[in-house]
């Protein structure tokens, strides 16, 4: 799968997701873009409707900003950076899919964005802790990368989704 644009690969993750929901009886679709906080749609036969954010990957990790998930402030003299603590998320139960594409074939994610938060900042600590935060090169660098392995617990957690759809609005009278 190497050589995919950030765009194509996004796209291809965003549709994959979309097919998987559609196999598991929901109604999937895709913005490609256009909104600002989730890319999918997803409905059940009840008219109850859940946004969902979907990020894919090539690689072995998901890319992402340190500062989305935690406080960091820079100590510039020491050129450092102080983790003040977790982020307050404004949307923490959020649904995320994390879709690896694959060769040997794809793997998909379903966790909160809470989850991911847990993840960013378990993987970022482990790798700035033996620094003591201070980047090698660039000290005001916020590259982060959740790997893999920080999600396994999370695949085919498709029932998340149907159990949010769930929780959404009571059922009133028959659906055909």
């Amino acid at each position: 799968m190497s050589g995919l644009t950030n765009k194509l690969t996004g796209q291809i993750g965003e549709y994959l997701v979309c097919a998987k929901l559609g196999k598991l009886g929901l109604i999937a679709t895709p913005f490609a873009g256009n909104v600002p906080t989730f890319d999918i749609l997803v409905a059940d036969r009840y008219c109850r409707t859940l946004p969902i954010q979907v990020k894919t990957t090539t690689a072995a990790t998901w890319p992402s900003r340190a500062d989305l998930w935690m406080n960091i402030k820079f100590d510039h003299e020491a050129k450092q950076q102080l983790f003040l603590g977790a982020r307050e998320l404004p949307d923490p139960e959020l649904i995320h899919v994390l879709v690896a594409l694959r060769d040997d074939g794809d793997r998909f994610f379903v966790l909160s964005k809470r989850n991911i938060q847990t993840a960013c900042i378990a993987s970022y600590s482990a790798w700035m802790d033996p620094k003591d935060w201070k980047r090698p090169r660039k000290y005001r660098s916020l590259d982060c990368r959740y790997p893999i392995e920080s999600v396994e617990k999370f695949e085919d957690n498709w029932g998340l989704i149907s159990k949010a759809l769930q929780q959404l609005a009571p059922i009133v009278g028959d659906v055909p």
